[in-house]
């Protein structure tokens, strides 16, 4: 009976203890003061009244799903950050539901005058990012884009990217001036080896933060869809293992480069150059760029994952 009476009274005082801070405010300190108890026994009660059941805390919020998952994707992946949109109405408002969170990030991130130097991919989720950045002058901030370009023009290519993206910050801006291929390994060696492109690709190394996306192997792939170089489609990068490509470079679904000659006619930088890097941010999202995204998770090379609810939920349901 002592024993029940004495754990009786422990919960009584938990329950006073969380009264007086989960509902009328008070914080530690004036508790302490108000019981005549020290601070340090009034933060044990309220850890112990949250294991012990007396309180149990309810987030009614579309956001409280999505910090789940976040924390379960760092965990799997080794991510230092991840940032889930809630789950899209249609799936057709991925893309600039996942571009509108990106910008949310890089609005915050562009702001640190540690990044003097921003590396930046292209596609339509990057594009819908520019469209939400909040702007700001930073007259040392430099934007570089990461990517070639491709043959035809787009809103969506490296240098329209790379200049909007400077415009918004009032920043310098450098390119990567040439296409996306070359149209064989040799040219290609070529090309890369002029000092103005070894130049660019050594700045693109300094980075101080990069953000890119991913594409899937379908027809909704920009660069599926108007990029490949002559003879090449996708049902033969399929065929090669190809479930999509990171700066242009085609990998399989456990992120390792496909053996095609694709591989070698990349003029820009290849994402296993930004594996030692800081802040290298992915951000993707929808069902067809699930095994993609899985895929650059898997090679470690990322630091930040954006994407959404549903992608992400995807994501942690394939096999490790």
């Amino acid at each position: 009976m002592p024993i029940a009476a004495n754990n009786d009274e422990e919960e009584r005082f938990q329950v006073k203890i969380a009264w007086l801070y989960h509902i009328e405010g008070l914080t530690q300190g004036a508790i302490a003061d108000h019981l005549g108890v020290t601070r340090l026994k009034v933060n044990r009660a309220l850890g112990d009244a949250m294991r012990n059941g007396v309180v149990r805390v309810s987030i009614e919020s579309p956001y409280a799903p999505c910090l789940d998952l976040e924390a379960r994707l760092k965990d799997r992946f080794g991510l230092a950050g991840a940032s889930i949109a809630p789950e899209p109405s249609d799936d057709a408002n991925v893309q600039p539901l996942v571009g509108a969170e990106l910008g949310r990030y890089l609005s915050i991130l562009l702001t640190d005058p540690a990044i003097k130097l921003f590396g930046i991919g292209w596609g339509n989720t990057l594009n819908f990012a520019i469209r939400s950045i909040m702007p700001s002058r930073r007259g040392d901030l430099e934007i570089i884009s990461m990517m070639g370009g491709l043959p035809k023009g787009s809103g969506i290519n490296s240098f329209e990217i790379a200049t909007r993206l400077a415009d918004l910050y009032a920043a310098e801006r450098t390119f990567l001036t040439a296409p996306l291929y070359a149209s064989t390994e040799e040219s290609r060696d070529t090309i890369r080896v002029q000092d103005v492109f070894q130049d660019v690709l050594n700045q693109i190394r300094q980075a101080d933060a990069i953000a890119m996306g991913v594409g899937d192997m379908t027809d909704r792939s920009l660069l599926v869809r108007d990029g490949l170089p002559g003879g090449i489609s996708a049902e033969i990068l399929v065929a090669a293992g190809a479930v999509g490509d990171m700066l242009g470079y085609f990998v399989d679904e456990t992120g390792a480069l496909i053996d095609h000659p694709i591989t070698r006619q990349v003029i820009g930088i290849s994402p296993f150059d930004l594996a030692d890097m800081p802040n290298v941010i992915l951000a993707a999202g929808g069902q067809h760029k699930v095994k993609i995204i899985t895929a650059a998770l898997s090679t470690g090379i990322f630091d930040v994952l954006v994407t959404d609810q549903r992608t992400a939920e995807s994501i942690l349901h394939t096999k490790p």
